[in-house]
């Protein structure tokens, strides 16, 4: 089994930052894909950022020039650097991590959320 936390959510202030962080941890052998979603109240939960294994990445276009996922393979964690957020990126941020067993098993796994409120 493996376990995704985040941390680094909170209160911000419009133009100001903030780095989320999501930790694996568990039956891990390695990850492949990394990513982070977010849902705000009556909305469908949508994609922000994802970093692959070779280090692609994609983002969302709201968000192009302002966040910035990385990741530190060493750790397993994955990182969202939100730069001048705004208040319609207020949400519950996700992160998601695609991982490979040592028994070569394949799987998908979600944390549990971190709310991000940006305040005006």
């Amino acid at each position: 089994q493996v376990q995704l936390v985040e941390s680094g959510g909170g209160l911000v202030q419009a133009g100001g930052s903030l780095r989320l962080s999501c930790a694996a941890s568990g039956s891990i052998f390695s990850i492949n894909d990394m990513s982070w979603y977010r849902q705000a109240p009556g909305k469908q939960r949508e994609l922000v950022a994802e970093l692959t294994s070779d280090g692609s990445t994609n983002y969302e276009d709201s968000v192009k020039g302002r966040f910035t996922i990385s990741r530190d393979n060493a750790k397993n964690t994955v990182y969202l650097q939100m730069n001048s957020p705004k208040p319609e990126d207020t949400a519950v941020y996700y992160c998601t991590a695609d991982v490979i067993s040592p028994d070569s098993e394949y799987a998908s796994y979600w944390g549990q959320g971190t709310q991000v409120t940006v305040s005006s």
